[in-house]
């Protein structure tokens, strides 16, 4: 799992972290009351976030300080149960974990204005697999 996250990671430059984060990952997880996924963690523990083109899709990815303030300014943990928003695509979608009722991990994209599940459109199965497709030049909108 993380060999691979690594070559993609490597492969599109992501800032690597130098410096400890004053936001620790218990802090998300309990703001949101979601185990967040391990290769996640990895990438929240060892990177910062990205601005950037990853195949044909725009991807900005909040860094672990930014996720917990941008969250409540949108409302999208208050609002969506077992969701958080871990980035965006720049065009009034959010980018986000969830837990399904078979308590399965997806990523997610959904619109940050009207936030309700009926919108959420699966781009992963996890992390990894959402950047995998990505890299694959898999479009979100067939």
């Amino acid at each position: 799992m993380t060999e691979h996250l690594e070559r993609i990671i490597k492969k599109y430059s992501f800032p690597k972290r130098d410096v400890n984060s004053t936001v620790e990952i218990i802090d998300i997880e309990l703001y949101s009351k979601l185990k967040l996924p391990k290769d996640y963690v990895f990438y929240l523990e060892n990177y910062h976030g990205i601005d950037q083109f990853i195949g044909v899709e725009f991807i900005n990815l909040w860094s672990l300080e930014e996720i917990i303030e941008t969250n409540k300014n949108y409302n999208i943990v208050e609002e969506l149960q077992h969701t958080i928003g871990i980035g965006s695509n720049g065009s009034g979608e959010f980018i986000g974990i969830t837990l399904d009722k078979n308590e399965n991990i997806k990523i997610i994209l959904s619109p940050f204005i009207d936030l309700n599940t009926k919108y959420h459109i699966e781009i992963g199965t996890s992390f990894t697999d959402f950047l995998d497709r990505l890299d694959n030049g898999i479009d979100w909108f067939p």
